[in-house]
């Protein structure tokens, strides 16, 4: 089989080829602002249909939210309170649901700005982001979140009665799985500051003592707890997260 012309034959082409932008568009400034101002509007509109529908269900995400506080009974202090709630647990999750929407309108408005090289890593850096990033929810859900509670039960369990407000509780609920799923894009970030040239693996892994300190660091900002427990399994697992980011940029040569 010949190669055609348009086909790159030397790496100096290859490298040529992987940064052309394929089907450039010459676009206005104007043009950018209309198209952004359209994403955000479809994005919004995604985030509203998906706050609705999950307001519709809203009591039995709450119960469910309200599993890891086993043994607990929840108090409504002040008029409205689980309402405010209510909307609350309904934004996050509509949110959530409206993810895969708002990250399609993303990729559709950067896209035509992406090289080879850069369209080649937008795959897999966006399924590595959505996958880690509800890894992180699950392991706030499942360990971060009846860590830190069996530590404030059994602490106060021979002084107080343990009647908490429900408000107080999914502000602790909720920013702690949301920050943790954040934390959790740690990998990502890494493999594409590695694609970039930026850092390689050897220099990641020298700094490792610096990653030590800022993993505790990390996890006592962004627990809204301070028991030491659920900041601890925090900070391990970013500091997990780290090394194994280290392993993927290695593993693709950088």
């Amino acid at each position: 089989m010949t190669q055609t012309n348009s086909e790159p034959r030397t790496d100096v082409e290859k490298e040529a080829y992987l940064d052309e932008i394929p089907d450039e568009v010459e676009m206005s400034l104007f043009d950018h602002l209309e198209e952004l101002r359209m994403r955000i509007f479809y994005a919004l509109i995604a985030v509203a249909v998906g706050m609705i529908a999950c307001f519709l269900v809203v009591k039995p995400l709450v119960r469910w939210l309200e599993v890891p506080a086993q043994g607990v009974n929840f108090l409504q202090l002040a008029p409205g309170e689980f309402f405010f709630v209510s909307i609350k647990v309904a934004g996050y999750s509509g949110l959530l649901v409206a993810s895969p929407f708002i990250l399609y309108q993303v990729i559709q408005f950067v896209l035509p700005g992406l090289t080879r090289r850069e369209r080649f890593l937008l795959g897999p850096v966006i399924l590595g982001s959505s996958v880690l990033f509800f890894a992180g929810i699950g392991f706030s859900y499942w360990a971060l979140i009846p860590a830190a509670l069996r530590f404030f039960i059994a602490y106060g369990s021979d002084v107080v009665e343990q009647a908490w407000s429900i408000e107080r509780y999914f502000e602790f609920v909720l920013l702690l799985m949301f920050s943790t799923g954040i934390a959790f894009q740690i990998p990502v970030i890494q493999l594409i500051l590695g694609q970039l040239g930026i850092v390689s693996s050897n220099q990641m892994l020298k700094g490792w003592r610096v990653i030590v300190l800022g993993s505790v660091i990390l996890g006592a900002i962004l627990t809204p707890s301070t028991d030491p427990l659920t900041q601890s399994l925090l900070a391990g697992a970013v500091l997990g997260l780290y090394f194994g980011g280290i392993g993927l940029v290695k593993l693709s040569g950088k």
